[in-house]
């Protein structure tokens, strides 16, 4: 059921006082990198910002929780879970200030796909497709993700308001468990490892171990296509703001935007679903066609999407009925 823009402010009744579950992820994602820069503290460039960073993280959040007290409403909820989103862009080029003092295994993936594939689909896929309106394609695909999101949220806020707080559980619980994998697995994909490589070597099957290359190099290509289209210049702004060399393998583009796709499916509204499909295709390609991606990390980002939504959702409904109180046994019952 639809709710009305004057029902965003009316008290609850049965307000929660503790954190909520997508909250809890993210500090569970918190503790995971204090952990890890521990481990790494003597190898980090800038640990004191990192933790001056996750202090105001813990401060935001602690804030958050605060107004909602005051006043708990949907409105209060929705900004928990907004600025949780909006922490998402803070805490992925993140990852690369703990991976990159990590050994570089792009060799590795890049010898698995032409093992696989027997050529770099990557460096070959915007040579077969060079056409300027195909190039806008890809990069409005790309440029979409954190929309598609949005639009989503949007849906379940205003439409399934009962699912909303299970959606924002699903969709940051998949983020953090890539960021997860993402500090753990140091992968730059093509558009790092190409350019420190030479894509001559590349297309000659040539991967050599970069070690620590990318501990002090974050340099890379620009994407292929038409440089003059205004998507291309839209995929510039978003990787000159954030991208690092990291997160490549598997792909949170495609897996997030899986679970997107999934979410949307879930709702049955062919408005929703229409809305979504066409950008989820483009952006299984574009992670390829752009460098951003190997060929295997779009597949795994696929299946892992499909994983971490079914997981996902079978945890929330586990927690949420193990929370229920149980009906007491009465006293025949008893006897």
């Amino acid at each position: 059921m639809a709710i009305k823009i004057g029902e965003l402010f009316i008290r609850e009744k049965k307000a929660t006082k503790g954190l909520l579950a997508f909250e809890w992820v993210a500090f569970g994602y918190l503790a995971f990198t204090v952990l890890m820069m521990i481990i790494l503290w003597d190898k980090l460039a800038n640990p004191t910002d990192m933790i001056k960073g996750r202090i105001q993280f813990v401060l935001v959040t602690l804030a958050l929780w605060a107004v909602y007290r005051l006043w708990p409403c949907r409105l209060t909820i929705f900004l928990r879970i907004l600025v949780q989103m909006a922490f998402l862009g803070w805490w992925y080029p993140d990852t690369y200030e703990m991976n990159r003092a990590l050994p570089n295994l792009d060799h590795i993936f890049a010898g698995w796909e032409q093992s696989l594939f027997g050529c770099q689909p990557s460096l070959l896929f915007s040579q077969k497709v060079p056409y300027g309106w195909f190039s806008e394609l890809m990069c409005l695909g790309y440029v979409s993700y954190f929309p598609l999101m949005l639009i989503t949220y949007l849906y379940y806020f205003f439409r399934r308001y009962q699912e909303f707080q299970m959606t924002a559980f699903v969709m940051l619980g998949s983020f953090f468990a890539y960021y997860v994998i993402f500090v753990l697995l140091p992968v730059t994909g093509p558009q790092f490892y190409y350019l420190a490589v030479g894509t001559e070597k590349i297309a000659a099957g040539i991967f050599p171990n970069l070690g620590d290359w990318f501990l002090t190099h974050s340099e890379r290509m620009a994407a292929p296509g038409w440089t003059d289209g205004f998507w291309y210049h839209m995929l510039d702004l978003t990787h000159d703001a954030g991208e690092r060399p990291t997160a490549a393998f598997p792909s949170s583009h495609v897996g997030v935007t899986t679970v997107v796709m999934l979410l949307a499916l879930r709702t049955r509204s062919k408005g929703l679903i229409l809305t979504i499909l066409p950008f989820y295709i483009l952006m299984c390609l574009s992670t390829v066609y752009i460098y951003a991606h190997y060929a295997i990390d779009a597949i795994a980002g696929l299946l892992t999407g499909c994983l971490l939504y079914f997981a996902l959702i079978a945890l929330w409904h586990k927690k949420r009925d193990s929370a229920e109180p149980r009906p007491l046994l009465t006293l025949n019952l008893i006897l």
